[in-house]
């Protein structure tokens, strides 16, 4: 483990007094400290895990989707679940609660912290919106906030509250409920509204505004909300690359820019191909439809060199406090893009081993730690949960940030 100090606000310092079941100090033992789960969330979007959870698909494909789901638990420790409307309420009254609660209970046993997305988007709102008035779509979306969070609340206890409304009031592609609803709103007064709404029904989520917009329109509207009293807790950042790397000038601007705010940041859905790069020119990614878009053993090396450089620089940042890359396979993937750490059929990418070595190598504690005659020990670790073995002897605890002694028997 590097004991560098450009991650050691990642780490913490703590003494263990370790006793047996009769209280008695466990002295000159030599003890295993190894970190289980990172406090920091490595995650992907992982919609294939409905499958799984449910499984409601034929066995061969079952089989392929454990496979999928078995790599992404082997490093991952954070997964988004899809909440669009549109598809998780198609007929109004029939929402699909009970396949997306087992689901999440299914990654929640697995230890794996999951994050609703989203609450509120004018794409893929519900199409039956549109029959509604503004007052009657406000009711709705307000309603649907409250039945979703209070069903999920204990499973999915972070959201993306409200996404892309940089955009939203100013949506031209189709007609939709939510645009229209953001018009008469304003983009601050629809955002207050649905804040205000998630953090009655949860007062204990952590409630994300998020956006692919960077620019200082995103800032002017945060800035505008935050004045309002809209009670943020995380900025989101998405950063879907398919037109090439930002490149570690841009990542830094970009969190330079949105750290002036002293919020946690989550960059909410990464994405970097192993494929040939989309045009410049295209200016909503949506409008770039292609037959087949491969993944190449060249660019899948670019890929991984593009992910290391990213990762280590938000690792580094002290505000940011997640990376959700936003396919973890090639299969299904949006766009076609070839945006994954798997390929299509399952086999992992150069990328997937880099990022398994980062998280479970180099930004990784594992440590064999002597008591004394008091049976304490102290240690320094990067944050989060860990196994302590002891003669075989096991028991777990937390790493904090600000840790004392902790008493600990085993």
């Amino acid at each position: 483990m590097g004991q560098n100090n450009e991650f050691a606000h990642r780490m913490g310092n703590k003494t263990i007094k370790l006793v047996d079941a009769s209280g008695n100090p466990v002295a000159g033992k030599e003890v295993t400290l190894n970190l289980t789960n990172h406090k920091f969330l490595f995650g992907c979007s992982l919609f294939d895990a409905i499958d799984v959870a449910n499984e409601n698909v034929p066995a061969d494909r079952l089989a392929f989707q454990k496979e999928k789901i078995d790599k992404f638990l082997d490093v991952f420790n954070s997964a988004t679940l899809p909440f669009y409307w549109a598809r998780f309420e198609p007929e109004r009254g029939k929402p699909q609660t009970k396949e997306l609660k087992a689901t999440a209970q299914w990654l929640k046993d697995r230890n794996v912290a999951v994050k609703g997305h989203p609450l509120c988007w004018h794409t893929l709102a519900a199409p039956w919106l549109l029959e509604m008035s503004n007052e009657e779509i406000l009711k709705a979306q307000l309603d649907r906030i409250e039945r979703d969070v209070t069903d999920f609340k204990g499973l999915v206890d972070t959201w993306d509250v409200i996404n892309e409304v940089v955009i939203m009031p100013i949506f031209d592609k189709y007609d939709n409920g939510i645009t229209r609803l953001s018009q008469e709103l304003g983009r601050v007064g629809i955002v207050k509204e649905m804040f205000a709404k998630t953090r009655e029904m949860n007062p204990d989520a952590t409630l994300l505004i998020n956006d692919f917009n960077t620019s200082i329109n995103y800032e002017i509207l945060i800035d505008g909300c935050l004045n309002a009293g809209v009670p943020i807790d995380v900025i989101g950042i998405q950063s879907h690359q398919h037109q090439g790397y930002w490149g570690r000038e841009k990542l830094e601007e970009v969190l330079e820019r949105f750290s002036h705010f002293g919020l946690p940041i989550h960059f909410t859905e990464n994405t970097l191909t192993s494929g040939h790069i989309m045009p410049p020119e295209i200016e909503d990614l949506n409008d770039y439809q292609i037959a087949d878009w491969p993944t190449t053993p060249e660019y899948e090396e670019r890929q991984a060199r593009e992910v290391e450089e990213m990762y280590t620089i938000l690792f580094k940042h002290p505000l940011v406090e997640s990376i959700t890359t936003w396919k973890f396979s090639d299969d299904g993937a949006w766009l076609g893009a070839p945006a994954g750490f798997l390929r299509k059929d399952n086999s992992p990418k150069p990328s997937y081993d880099v990022l398994k070595r980062l998280i479970k190598e180099d930004w990784h504690t594992n440590v064999t730690v002597k008591t004394d005659q008091n049976g304490q020990l102290s240690f320094e670790g990067y944050l989060g949960e860990y196994e302590l073995d002891c003669d075989g002897k096991k028991a777990s605890f937390h790493l904090e940030k600000e840790s004392g002694v902790e008493k600990v028997e085993i």
